[in-house]
């Protein structure tokens, strides 16, 4: 057996650009029957490092940030729930929705990494919020979500207060912008090339079947 893809998904919990990318990766890998032959770890991205715990409209939020109308929120919303219905991922968008911080997830998914349920955590955050409405940057919410794939929600809760845990998730995400990561999704591939933006499964799979053949 040949030795294993290293792929580094760097996004945040709160992009919907970044599960929509994610399921494309994971249609491309299914299609080429690699899955055993995938190492996968989400790293650490803010989209908004700042946001106050108490979080923003969302649409109040984009305006700000993007200049985006209620118009361009209305076919945004319309385009990415249909992406994401013909992936299976479901987006439930309403007006009250916030955005929110989103630090204290970064530090629960290394958490999660540490009991090899990573993948598991963050696609239920992608789904609590995107699909559910939660507000996940509210611990009695994170703990719910962490019982939900099988973590010991009091143990990693104690890591949100650990200066150390905060600190890790900081360097990293300071480590993967100075390597010039700026947007996400970005998918790196065995730390040496890279792609940013939810890229096509057929794009994917050409990546992925390149490395393979080495």
């Amino acid at each position: 057996m040949s030795q294993k893809i290293k792929l580094d998904v760097v996004s945040d919990v709160v992009c919907p650009w970044c599960i929509i990318g994610y399921k494309r990766l994971e249609q491309a890998i299914r299609e080429l029957g690699v899955e055993d032959r995938i190492d996968l770890e989400w790293q650490p991205f803010e989209l908004n490092p700042h946001m106050p715990l108490e979080g923003q409209n969302l649409r109040e939020h984009l305006a700000e940030k993007y200049g985006t109308t209620k118009e361009d929120s209305i076919r945004a919303r319309e385009n990415l729930t249909n992406l994401g219905a013909e992936l299976g991922f479901r987006f439930q968008y309403d007006d009250d929705m916030k955005m929110l911080n989103t630090f204290e997830s970064h530090i629960l998914l290394e958490y999660a990494k540490s009991q090899g349920k990573q993948t598991e955590l963050k696609l239920r955050l992608f789904s609590a919020f995107f699909g559910e409405g939660k507000d996940i940057s509210n611990r009695e919410v994170l703990a719910t979500e962490l019982q939900v794939v099988g973590l010991d929600s009091q143990e990693a809760l104690q890591l949100l207060d650990n200066p150390e845990a905060r600190l890790q998730v900081q360097q990293a995400e300071d480590m993967w912008k100075r390597a010039g990561i700026s947007s996400v999704p970005t998918v790196v591939f065995n730390r040496e090339s890279a792609l940013t933006g939810a890229q096509p499964v057929d794009v994917y799979k050409q990546v992925l079947q390149e490395l393979l053949d080495k």
